[in-house]
């Protein structure tokens, strides 16, 4: 039975409406801004109408803040994020729900765990264990008087220093990010739902974990998969704080980061029609995979029956 609440509707699309305006006139505002000159864009209040300087704007921002290179980097970041979060959480989900091992639950309680550890509570940890990988293992040496060792047995002086950095690359920019305990909870979850007769059937057909695994778990994750896919890119694509600690060289950092470089300083020119213009280019490729996987999306998250 499907009740008539008219007057509960018409409050719904006034609540969407206002919501849709306080959260859209920022980007509408931005719009008309790319489209002025510097003349218009500095009056108070700017004239909320459509210019003419748009393609020259847009120009102007792509040149100045080199975005071609930036935005790359943010994609392969995002992508990058994207894929590893994906792949590392389902063979984790796979492993805690498909495997009998001791210490199953505690191994799931420990990931799920994470989650109340983000980014910004453990960056200075990540940030040391990126600038040298084998920061743990050179601290085991001097602990252990390694080389103390070493340079009596060969009656030597053999300095022991093991150094690899991550900063300023595309590892640097991505493996700190892709372990996800939601992603991971997310797997575990749709994985209980799949009937134990189809793993059975495996079996007997003689596939292996990881046949199964590729055969018939990942076809039918991929609707899960799609709704991942949109919000880890776009998770991936807006991040600030990590790429900005990590990239010391302009031409390695992202195209998030690489915004304040069209903001205009103190004693300079305000462009902020250009400034604008630039906040528009970063923002199409995430819309536009929102745009493009929509469907999927809505699908992976309201889709019941596997």
């Amino acid at each position: 039975m499907v009740e008539k609440t008219p007057i509960l509707d018409i409050l719904t699309y006034i609540f969407l409406a206002l919501g849709i305006c306080v959260v859209g006139f920022p980007i509408f505002y931005a719009l008309i801004a790319a489209t002025l000159p510097i003349e218009m864009v500095s009056r108070v209040p700017m004239p909320m109408v459509f210019g003419d300087q748009f393609w020259i704007n847009i120009q102007a921002a792509w040149h100045k803040g080199n975005l071609g290179t930036l935005l790359f980097n943010s994609f392969v970041m995002a992508a990058g994020i994207t894929l590893g979060k994906i792949a590392v959480s389902m063979l984790g989900a796979f492993s805690i729900v498909y495997f009998d091992y001791r210490l199953r639950t505690v191994v799931f309680a420990s990931v799920f765990c994470t989650l109340m550890l983000p980014v910004e509570v453990r960056i200075l940890p990540t940030y040391e264990m990126a600038a040298n990988l084998f920061g743990p293992i050179q601290t085991m040496v001097d602990l252990l008087h390694i080389e103390a060792l070493v340079n009596w047995f060969l009656q030597n002086d053999i300095q022991i220093r093991l150094e690899l950095s991550l900063l300023d690359s595309y590892p640097g920019l991505i493996l700190p990010l892709v372990a996800s305990a939601t992603c991971t909870f997310l797997f575990r979850q749709f994985f209980l739902t799949i009937p134990e007769e189809l793993c059975e059937a495996a079996k007997m057909d003689g596939a292996g974990p990881m046949l199964f695994l590729r055969k018939i778990l990942f076809p039918l994750s991929k609707t899960n998969i799609a709704a991942l896919v949109v919000i880890e890119f776009v998770y991936g694509w807006n991040q600030y704080l990590w790429p900005l600690l990590i990239t010391t060289r302009r031409e390695m950092t992202t195209a998030v980061i690489g915004l304040q470089h069209l903001i205009p300083d103190v004693d300079d020119v305000p462009d902020w029609n250009v400034a604008l213009a630039g906040a528009l280019i970063v923002m199409l490729p995430p819309v536009l995979v929102v745009l493009f996987m929509q469907r999927w999306f809505v699908k992976g998250l309201v889709e019941k029956e596997k």
